[in-house]
């Protein structure tokens, strides 16, 4: 496994982070395809109950790498996309453990996730208005799903934000913890003492009955094929180029 993403599994809990600190754990190729690599590695251990996904330093994830990011087409979104999209698909209970900025496809990241517990740092932003491109990677049905679709759009068209204590109150996280981590770990502990399959089964059942006729995971790849047109037009327009090119500047 890659050093970008570091696992370890305590009393039935898999303990996964995103380790690229000095950039803020940014999303690249590499370090997608070895967060689905951690991802399916728990899945795989029958001793594991429960995913924990956070980032190391001080942020969560500060969403894709822009050099990845401009010079992605269709696919390469996709590849972008597939590490949060194993957190999605996970047929464990997995939480985000948001110890601070989950941004873009960061957000997209704690999103993927069943449950958010939000550090005091944690700062829930789209940011994709902002750069100037569309949203992808099913960021419109998770937030509307998450937040409801006042809030969804007052941060996808309006760009809105949400600290800590606004994403509890509009129910982006579950909690706000000075560990986010402990906290996710105590939370983790109910599927770490329940039979695994019983956990499995319930989590099967919740996705199938949220919008009978149709999983949940369904819609999100509806979304993200729907998404992923308008997002790489954008990424290709002289005005993300504006964008992307100031970035580098700084």
């Amino acid at each position: 496994m890659s050093d970008l993403v570091l696992s370890e599994v305590t009393d039935r809990v898999a303990l996964i982070t995103v380790n690229d600190p000095d950039r803020r754990n940014a999303v690249t190729a590499e370090s997608s395809a070895a967060l689905r690599t951690a991802v399916e590695a728990a899945e795989a251990d029958p001793g594991v109950h429960a995913v924990i996904v956070t980032g190391a330093g001080k942020a969560f994830c500060a969403g894709a790498d822009l050099t990845a990011l401009g010079k992605a087409t269709e696919d390469g979104l996709r590849v972008i996309y597939d590490g949060f999209l194993a957190v999605a698909e996970c047929s464990l209970p997995t939480i985000a453990a948001v110890n601070g900025p989950a941004v873009g496809a960061g957000l997209n990241l704690a999103l993927a996730a069943d449950v958010r517990i939000a550090g005091p740092g944690a700062l829930f932003d789209p940011r994709f208005q902002k750069l100037g491109i569309h949203p992808g990677g099913g960021a419109t049905f998770m937030l509307q799903r998450a937040i409801g679709p006042q809030a969804a759009r007052a941060a996808l068209l309006f760009g809105m934000r949400f600290d800590a204590e606004t994403a509890v109150r509009h129910g982006l996280a579950l909690e706000i913890a000075d560990d986010p981590v402990a906290a996710a770990r105590a939370l983790a502990a109910g599927p770490a003492a329940a039979p695994r399959d019983v956990v499995v089964a319930t989590k099967a059942s919740m996705r199938a009955t949220f919008n009978p006729g149709i999983t949940d995971m369904h819609q999100h790849h509806m979304a993200v094929d729907v998404e992923i047109g308008p997002q790489a037009r954008s990424i290709e327009s002289p005005e993300f180029a504006e964008r992307l090119a100031a970035a580098k500047r700084r």
